[in-house]
């Protein structure tokens, strides 16, 4: 073990770190509902017709979501029904992935078009087994994430606010912006038509 520390310094690589195998920290009954949820995802969810709305919300709120008037696509992904609240007039397009182990809110009027991936968990890198931490993402009303965005643990996506495509999103959006790139920065303020709806919503 030692020839082969000081062999990985001779050649400038760090060694390997022992007994570093991540170690999944949920509970039994957290990784029975997703098994659940998994096999009715597959079989029930992702089968049905473009136009059954009312089925997949039906089998979302059975595993616990919490769900206003929404829709979602045929190939949404969703990791925990019960870790999910959306208000009304919200759109999931095809492909979006929905990675809410942390809580995962939207208010109304929202959308999020393809391949758009929210994700509430990642890893300590800091600890040799990758320990998983998290913190939920918030999405207020009035909100576009447009196609294969990213958003990270933690964000709040303020009121009336645009999420370019392709964005990656690691820090709050602030309310009536517009942010674009990787990492997303404010690009422009959103002008609405109706400037008297912007006045309401930052009131």
């Amino acid at each position: 073990m030692q020839q082969a520390a000081d062999q990985s310094r001779a050649t400038g690589n760090a060694p390997a770190m022992q007994n570093a195998a991540f170690v999944n920290p949920h509970t039994l009954g957290n990784k029975l509902g997703r098994l659940a949820w998994a096999i009715v995802w597959t079989t029930l969810f992702r089968t049905s017709p473009w136009f059954m709305n009312g089925w997949r919300r039906f089998l979302l709120r059975a595993f616990g979501a919490k769900l206003g008037k929404c829709e979602f696509k045929p190939s949404v992904r969703i990791w925990a029904p019960w870790l999910l609240r959306v208000g009304d007039g919200v759109y999931f397009d095809r492909d979006v992935f929905l990675y809410n182990a942390f809580g995962m809110s939207f208010e109304n009027n929202i959308v999020v078009s393809f391949s758009a991936v929210l994700c509430t968990a990642s890893h300590d890198h800091k600890d040799p087994r990758f320990a998983l931490i998290g913190k939920p993402i918030t999405v207020q009303s009035d909100v576009w994430i447009a196609a294969e965005a990213f958003v990270t643990p933690g964000v709040t996506i303020g009121r009336g606010s645009v999420v370019g495509a392709r964005a990656f999103v690691r820090s709050d959006v602030q309310p009536w912006t517009i942010v674009s790139g990787n990492p997303a920065v404010v690009v422009a303020q959103r002008t609405l038509r109706d400037g008297r709806a912007q006045d309401a919503g930052r009131a």
